[in-house]
């Protein structure tokens, strides 16, 4: 498997026109704010979107963002393993916007926006933990609480996959405001091109 093309923020800028670029974040991140022109295709919602992808990299060249560089790299490791080469933002939309670049909130954004989702594991493992952990001390078989977490964790570092991030996604602040534009709607976006847009 190849090694994607990283960008950083001052030579994304410079060819942004070239790229359909894709955040992979959570809608509800994605609407904090994004990279200008950026589609919303969530991680978990890649292969879904294959076609449409497939059909927008057959035009020009794909740039793959999330928060911090992380969740792009997968996105082009999955994409990779489907035909689909890819570049990826280095250091995601918190170095392009650190970077001074500008970014896209919809006009109904909310005033907080969520976290990004790897903040937001590491809050709900270290409070589960905690909590197993303090339990444990009136009743100790809570200490489980805090071995199955890390376990998960564990798991999570070796399938390179994280079952806490994919039931995250789930909650309200992670779902797109109720103005985003539709997952259908920018499927044939990516698949009809900078016309449909």
């Amino acid at each position: 498997m190849t090694t994607p093309t990283t960008l950083t923020p001052a030579q994304a800028t410079g060819r942004l026109g070239e790229f359909t670029v894709v955040d992979v974040r959570t809608p509800g991140e994605y609407a904090g704010g994004h990279v200008p022109g950026a589609h919303n295709i969530p991680l978990d919602r890649l292969d879904e979107a294959a076609q449409a992808l497939k059909a927008a990299a057959a035009r020009g060249p794909l740039l793959i963002v999330c928060a911090s560089g992380a969740r792009a790299a997968k996105g082009c490791e999955r994409l990779a393993a489907l035909g689909v080469a890819a570049a990826t933002l280095e250091g995601g939309t918190s170095a392009w916007e650190t970077a001074g670049r500008p970014v896209e909130r919809p006009a109904t954004a909310r005033a907080r926006a969520p976290w990004p989702m790897d903040r937001q594991v590491r809050l709900t493992a270290g409070t589960l933990v905690f909590l197993g952990f303090v339990a444990g001390l009136a009743w100790p078989p809570a200490h489980w609480l805090s071995g199955l977490v890390g376990a998960g964790l564990l798991l999570s570092g070796v399938t390179n996959t994280c079952g806490m991030a994919a039931l995250l996604s789930r909650l309200p602040h992670n779902r797109p405001p109720k103005d985003a534009v539709s997952f259908e709607e920018t499927l044939l976006r990516l698949t009809a091109g900078p016309a449909a847009a």
